[in-house]
């Protein structure tokens, strides 16, 4: 019984919905055996639903069918009409909890009893929800077609005279279509990129000339957002698109649920750091501006928590763009937000970036010689920090040494080809800057030239800096 559905599904039940589904089943409306209420009872009392040696079968039997020798046959039974139970307490709750669901299921019933009195006024009460709803979102314009086909039914099973703007009920089912198209084909262009899948998005070409040959359409936000989500992740050179994206988030993203929000703000934020790998620098006050909004509006807090990355990457592109009275701010007010595991590490690493951004040298030094952090990137990245730190307080030989210690450090170590490859081409690439004469003009323009065309290489604006200052 440990491994029953039945078990795996009350365990995701709050408080709430134990004491509901309590009454559920004591209602011969819902459930007429006792032998699951006595079930039901067993498992809440003392908490056993939760200990994994008061939910063997044989253990259990004794409590729902007293002084009866145990029968596996007869349990499995009782198991199988609680599940039954439950599984239809759960869709109730479901219904119950999308109120325009449950009026248009209502206007449905209503329809086919013929209650035209009660149908119409539900279809009133209907509208009226849906106009004062926050979101406007393909789910949106979806029951929108529907209550509309509903009214379309009403009037066809009646015969009624009254006309339905039949081209407004075609529209919406456009709407609706479009913008979930979009949608799922923006997911489809995420999930490609990170699974190395291919895809076959059908009928895109044809959605997409739809929508640029009708810009209205682009006056509805559900479809807007989608659409320049989708083209700015397919045609990367053109930035339009991703200001129209970041546009439409700022504007609209209001109108849009949580969770789906989300989602878009990290297709964005993922532009945002493509182009920043290439070395657009425009784009850390882009990232950065995103970051700040998701944060204040709690769309980049997800379950009560940020992550790790979306921590490290505010710190990192608000030191890059001196917003280091906000960062501070950032760290100190929101590192309570952080897994507990891991918040440590993460709290000492942001600060050494502070500190060594405001060039506060002494404190970023002594948080990267004590931390040995869990993380292999941020080990990578604090050894980088050191490397910067010993050359601009010329501390040569001593540099000199550290990046043999460094190329050592990185051989041993497991990282992926993208960020071995990186931090060799920062270890090389210092050596030569180490080297290179600054009296030899000729020597370095090469190294420039190598420096700004070599990949990957995320201290690229660094080391230029460094060559300009020779």
């Amino acid at each position: 019984m440990i491994k029953s559905r039945l078990i795996e599904i009350l365990r995701t039940c709050s408080k709430p919905e134990l004491r509901m589904l309590n009454k559920w089943l004591r209602s011969p409306a819902h459930n007429q055996r006792e032998d699951v209420v006595l079930l039901y009872d067993y498992l809440l009392k003392d908490d056993h639903l939760w200990k994994d040696a008061y939910l063997e079968k044989t253990i259990v039997y004794p409590y729902i069918y007293v002084e009866e020798n145990y029968d596996d046959a007869k349990i499995r039974q009782t198991i199988f009409f609680f599940m039954k139970a439950l599984e239809d307490f759960l869709i109730y709750q479901e219904v119950r909890e999308n109120e325009i669901q449950a009026k248009m299921t209502l206007s449905r019933v209503y329809r086919k009893r013929r209650l035209d009195r009660h149908f119409e006024k539900n279809m009133r009460s209907l509208r009226n929800l849906q106009e004062k709803q926050n979101h406007q979102n393909w789910d949106h314009h979806r029951n929108r077609f529907y209550s509309l086909l509903e009214e379309y039914e009403f009037i066809v099973e009646h015969k009624r005279t009254v006309a339905l703007n039949l081209q407004e009920v075609s529209d919406t089912l456009d709407i609706a279509y479009l913008a979930n198209k979009l949608r799922h084909a923006c997911r489809m262009l995420s999930h490609q990129t990170v699974f190395k899948v291919q895809y076959v998005i059908g009928l895109m070409e044809q959605v997409l000339d739809y929508i640029e040959g009708n810009d209205q359409l682009l006056e509805t936000p559900a479809i807007a957002i989608y659409y320049y989500s989708y083209k700015a992740t397919i045609e990367k050179e053109n930035e339009t698109h991703f200001h129209n994206l970041k546009k439409q988030i700022l504007e609209n993203g209001h109108l849009f649920p949580k969770k789906e929000l989300g989602d878009t703000y990290i297709l964005a934020l993922n532009y945002c750091i493509g182009r920043m790998n290439l070395g657009y620098s425009n784009f850390v006050r882009e990232s950065f501006d995103l970051y700040k909004e998701g944060i204040e509006t709690e769309i980049l807090i997800i379950g009560g928590q940020v992550s790790r990355f979306t921590f490290t990457n505010i710190v990192s592109n608000g030191t890059k763009l001196k917003e280091f009275t906000y960062v501070e701010d950032f760290i100190h007010n929101y590192k309570g937000y952080l897994d507990k595991k891991s918040r440590e590490d993460v709290v000492q690493f942001c600060l050494s970036k502070l500190y060594y951004e405001k060039s506060d040298y002494n404190k970023a030094m002594r948080i990267c010689s004590q931390m040995d952090y869990g993380d292999i990137l941020m080990n990578l990245v604090s050894k980088t920090m050191v490397l910067k730190i010993y050359y601009e307080q010329s501390e040569l030989d001593v540099l000199e040494s550290y990046l043999e210690s460094f190329r050592s450090y990185l051989s041993r170590k497991k990282a992926t080809a993208y960020h071995k490859s990186n931090f060799k081409n920062i270890i090389r690439l210092t050596k030569k800057l180490l080297k290179t004469n600054p009296y030899d003009p000729k020597n370095k323009l090469k190294l420039k030239k190598e420096i700004e065309t070599i990949k990957p290489l995320t201290e690229r604006t660094w080391l230029l800096k460094q060559i300009e200052q020779l």
